[in-house]
């Protein structure tokens, strides 16, 4: 455990009070601290004077689907967001995915993967808070990140989830370069039929791309990985250059 795991707090959106027990054991081994929520509408209540850092939320719930739950969350928090399900349906995960989750983590589980999921949010999370001098402009664009603020060229301003912020550090950072998809995925195992990564990459060509069906930056490179085709300068901080 690090110690600065143990300040964060993470809420657990699960109706089974066994469940919900075993996550607050497990998390909380690991220095977490946890809030428990039997209802997406407890959660939604609780944000007004709560800040979490994460939210694992499982599809199933009682008063509400989780994916539309999951939704208003993004809209009122931009703390991570890990989906607990127990659908088979691969459909399932991918639309959470879509919808803004980070990961997502299929029931039965193990309580070490789990952890193992939520502090890779956490890490990932972590990472995107850098110095807000830290600013990467690209083809007119502009992306803070320090916050995750991404500024079109007509001045427009987009919030990113934290899976989308991560994915765009990587590419500004590596501009040019063909990237697989490993490599974008960061510490995660990747399973040859796992989608996530083509689901981010196609929810931040929607917001960067004026044509998504005929990316001008974000390049699919068939059989090898992506290609963020850019000449990125970094403004805001001393000796800045530009790739």
């Amino acid at each position: 455990m690090k110690d600065n795991e143990s300040a964060k707090l993470i809420a657990i959106v699960e109706d089974d009070p066994d469940v919900a027990k075993i996550i607050e054991q497990v998390l909380g081994d690991f220095g977490f601290r946890t809030c428990w929520c039997r209802s997406a509408g407890d959660l939604l209540r609780r944000l007004r004077t709560l800040a979490p850092d994460l939210c694992i939320i499982d599809l199933g719930l009682p008063d509400m689907d989780g994916l539309e739950a999951m939704q208003r969350v993004r809209a009122q928090s931009g703390c991570g967001i890990l989906i607990l399900t127990g659908r088979a349906h691969v459909s399932d995960r991918v639309m959470g995915l879509e919808l803004g989750a980070d990961d997502y983590v299929l029931k039965p589980f193990e309580p070490r993967e789990l952890v193992a999921r939520v502090r890779s949010i956490v890490r990932r999370r972590e990472s995107s808070e850098t110095p807000a001098r830290q600013i990467a402009e690209f083809g007119g664009w502009r992306f803070n990140l320090s916050n995750n603020r991404l500024t079109a060229p007509n001045g427009d301003e987009l919030a990113l989830s934290t899976a989308e912020s991560e994915l765009l550090k990587v590419f500004v950072s590596h501009p040019n370069r063909i990237l697989q998809r490993e490599k974008l995925m960061g510490s995660r195992d990747l399973a040859p039929s796992d989608r996530a990564i083509d689901v981010r990459i196609s929810r931040l060509r929607r917001k960067l791309e004026p044509d998504p069906q005929s990316p001008a930056f974000l390049k699919t490179v068939y059989g090898a990985g992506y290609l963020f085709l850019a000449t990125v300068a970094w403004s805001g901080e001393p000796g800045a250059s530009q790739h």
